[in-house]
């Protein structure tokens, strides 16, 4: 039941912003093994001057950088979350063409007491 939040610069094009969200879908689908339709994704458009991304760790980064951040249940192994990473990587750079410099994601585990998905139930709980 991961929830993503995907921080990027303002201006690109739908398709561009749907290939993004399309490629992290089907990352976690074969990585993680959620399941089809567990989709809870939300894409923040930044203005330029309110978007900074450094190059920091060895990492060249362009205005195009990405910035994921992914909340998942505290069961996910640390071998899981790596393919993740790898497949991220290559599925946004297959499309929309992302460079692999730009992807930043980070991941964060919550307990399965801390979700609702609706109608004020701890479904998992």
């Amino acid at each position: 039941m991961p929830l993503l939040h995907i921080s990027m610069r303002a201006g690109k094009p739908d398709a561009y912003r749907r290939a993004i969200l399309d490629g992290l879908y089907r990352a976690m689908r074969e990585a993680l093994n959620v399941p089809e339709g567990d989709e809870f994704m939300t894409i923040s458009e930044i203005a330029p001057a309110n978007f900074r991304c450094g190059n920091a760790y060895g990492v060249a980064r362009s205005d195009d950088a990405v910035l994921i951040q992914i909340t998942v249940f505290a069961s996910r192994t640390a071998e899981q979350k790596k393919a993740l990473y790898r497949r991220i990587t290559d599925l946004l750079g297959d499309n929309p063409g992302i460079r692999p410099g730009d992807v930043f994601v980070n991941v964060l585990d919550a307990p399965a007491e801390n979700w609702s998905v609706g109608h004020g139930i701890a479904q998992f709980a």
